[in-house]
């Protein structure tokens, strides 16, 4: 079994916000496996599970805030007794060209409070897959731009950029090897442009 964990804010007013991708990459997920990605409430994250890329697998979305990320993530972890290598986590990543979308195990936060509080938590070495959502542009803090809504051009990417992300995530679930994530991030596609880290507990 694995976990995969979408992050993002929770409610209307963080919906479609370039920090809640993870959100969207869970959701999208779910659909093209043919199960709901929110069948039930589960240890502070919705939940919903079936067989992904031929991996029994469970997709969560933490319905705490951003910097609240960890504890639903080592709750869940814990309950189906998985470790770090059967734990996905999906996020934004400003360090990332908007739509370049790559896989990575372990690494630093780099500044994201979702990462930053899943580490303290749970420690660095679980799976990632990385959605780049690029730099602000000049004079826009950080803060404010993951929290802003995706540009009408970025919008018309999105859904190939998502479809991206996805298939990262079945990269993992394949039991991929180094060589492999490789080559997945060697064809690494860019899109447009994005931003930067965080704040408060939506950030």
């Amino acid at each position: 079994m694995f976990l995969v964990v979408g992050l993002g804010n929770p409610g209307r007013r963080y919906a479609d916000t370039r920090h809640s991708v993870g959100y969207l990459v869970a959701e999208r997920l779910a659909e093209r496996w043919a199960f709901s990605p929110d069948a039930r409430t589960q240890l502070g994250c919705t939940v919903g599970d079936g067989l992904v890329a031929g991996e029994r697998c469970v997709v969560a979305r933490p319905q705490s805030f951003m910097n609240r990320s960890g504890h639903p993530t080592v709750s869940l972890a814990g309950y189906y007794k998985l470790g770090p290598e059967r734990v996905i986590v999906v996020h934004d990543d400003l360090e990332l060209p908007f739509g370049v979308v790559r896989c990575k195990v372990g690494g630093g936060h780099g500044g994201h409070n979702g990462l930053r509080d899943i580490h303290r938590h749970f420690g660095r070495d679980h799976l990632r897959v990385r959605v780049g959502i690029g730099r602000p542009p000049e004079g826009w803090d950080p803060a404010d731009y993951v929290l802003a809504r995706w540009t009408a051009e970025e919008a018309q990417s999105m859904s190939s950029v998502i479809d991206q992300a996805c298939d990262a995530v079945e990269v993992f679930l394949r039991g991929a090897g180094a060589e492999v994530v490789e080559r997945f991030n060697a064809r690494a596609v860019r899109g447009g442009s994005l931003s930067e880290p965080i704040r408060s507990e939506a950030r």
